[in-house]
């Protein structure tokens, strides 16, 4: 049976050597990562893997500790990229499915530090807001830590955990971190309404984060008895659910249920999922599986990226070899949407950046279909995998076609005033 400590009593179980494993996202166990630099000076070579953390930790992000931890990351945060520089900071390749079954299978942690809804009157806990690899680290970590929050919504699916199965537990009242609505501007609006056009009713959704997503889901509301099966359940989905378009009564795979891995939003959202049975937070390994989505007739998956290059290759997580975020499930879900009867892949992203030339220190615009990836970049997508692409300039499907049809294709799609020059490339190199 769990025992009841303070994040002091929590901190003197590190050892030496130790490996460390967060909960991802709002699943972290805010107030034990928040005071763990302290163990700076008592401890030596600790390791801590995270994913998408939402707090600006000191041991990731002051570099006077950067000699006592080692930060693995499966997902880049915004301060993990600013911490990057600090040299303690590592990227775990991954596609989120086999995040933590491959992770456990290079080496298993001696603790897990996440947290909970506390105990109901059978004595279960509800890792709440993410199953993609964190009842999975339960189950093999030498030491659980849970930080139990009555503030998180208990949700439902594979992600309850008896008490007796925790060794401790740390009673906490934070605020459930939010991820506020980005309000989508024009592009967005423009790309949303592109694939809301190709979006059928009966459709079972996958959705990311941001204002292209956002776009999407509120141009849906018109549609019937749409589905979802997405790794990532946001706010916009509980407003599809609200207004009627979503009803999950024409889905193939776990129907009448909205079906995620982890959940992220506004207040709102957390409300709408605690004790909701519609909602299931099932386990990363299997949500995301590529053949488990495929089983999910009418099955579409959108994402965005950070550039296309002219043959179709996505790099949706580094700039170079800058890495920016994470790879996540968009492999999973866009190779899974395809695997499935009517199933459809959407890869989004803007025609155009502003990037910092820093012999001027002005911003100049470049195009993000580009002739060849920046050196270095990461393939999060490989162009045969590659279905929809979609900017403010139109829709494309490259599923099938041949480097000489992609390239006329894409740069159909690119600014207008980069066609020219992309053409120009795309002769030099020999694609037309």
């Amino acid at each position: 049976m769990a025992k009841t400590i303070t994040v002091t009593d929590a901190l003197q179980l590190i050892k030496d050597n130790d490996y460390i494993v967060a909960g991802m996202a709002a699943s972290e166990g805010r107030d034990f990562f928040t005071r763990i630099h302290e163990l700076h000076g008592k401890v030596k070579n600790i390791t801590i893997d995270n994913c998408l953390p939402l707090y600006r930790y000191e041991c990731m992000n002051n570099e006077l500790y950067k000699d006592t931890f080692t930060i693995n990351s499966w997902f880049f945060s915004n301060d993990l990229r600013k911490a990057f520089n600090n040299g303690n900071i590592s990227y775990i390749p991954n596609n989120l499915n086999l995040a933590g079954v491959r992770r456990l299978a290079h080496k298993k942690p001696n603790v897990y530090v996440g947290n909970a809804t506390p105990p109901d009157k059978h004595g279960f806990v509800s890792l709440s807001l993410s199953n993609v690899y964190e009842k999975r680290m339960i189950e093999e970590a030498d030491i659980v830590i849970l930080e139990i929050n009555p503030k998180f919504p208990r949700t439902f699916g594979d992600l309850e955990v008896h008490k007796n199965d925790i060794d401790y537990f740390i009673d906490v009242d934070y605020d459930v971190p939010v991820l506020p609505d980005i309000e989508p501007n024009e592009k967005d609006k423009k790309i949303g309404s592109y694939i809301a056009d190709l979006i059928q009713d009966g459709d079972n959704i996958q959705l990311g984060i941001g204002g292209i997503p956002n776009a999407v889901a509120d141009m849906l509301h018109d549609k019937k008895d749409l589905g979802v099966h997405t790794e990532m359940l946001t706010t916009g989905f509980m407003k599809l659910y609200q207004s009627g378009a979503i009803t999950n009564k024409r889905k193939s795979l776990h129907k009448g249920k909205m079906v995620a891995a982890f959940a992220l939003g506004t207040k709102e959202l957390y409300d709408f999922l605690d004790n909701n049975p519609v909602v299931q937070i099932l386990d990363g390994h299997y949500v995301n599986d590529p053949y488990t989505v495929g089983l999910n007739d009418n099955q579409v998956s959108i994402n965005t990226t950070i550039e296309v290059d002219l043959t179709g290759q996505c790099c949706s997580e580094s700039i170079g070899t800058r890495q920016f975020s994470g790879t996540g499930g968009q492999t999973d879900t866009a190779t899974g949407a395809q695997r499935a009867k009517n199933g459809r892949s959407f890869i989004t992203l803007y025609s155009t950046a502003k990037v910092l030339n820093k012999l001027t220190n002005e911003r100049v615009e470049i195009s993000k279909i580009v002739p060849t990836l920046k050196p270095g970049a990461a393939v999060s997508l490989s162009r045969n995998e590659v279905d929809y692409v979609v900017t403010e300039y139109g829709v494309v499907k490259l599923k099938g076609t041949s480097i000489r049809e992609r390239v006329e294709l894409l740069i159909s799609i690119a600014h207008p005033k980069f066609r020219d020059e992309l053409t120009k490339k795309a002769k030099e190199i020999g694609y037309i």
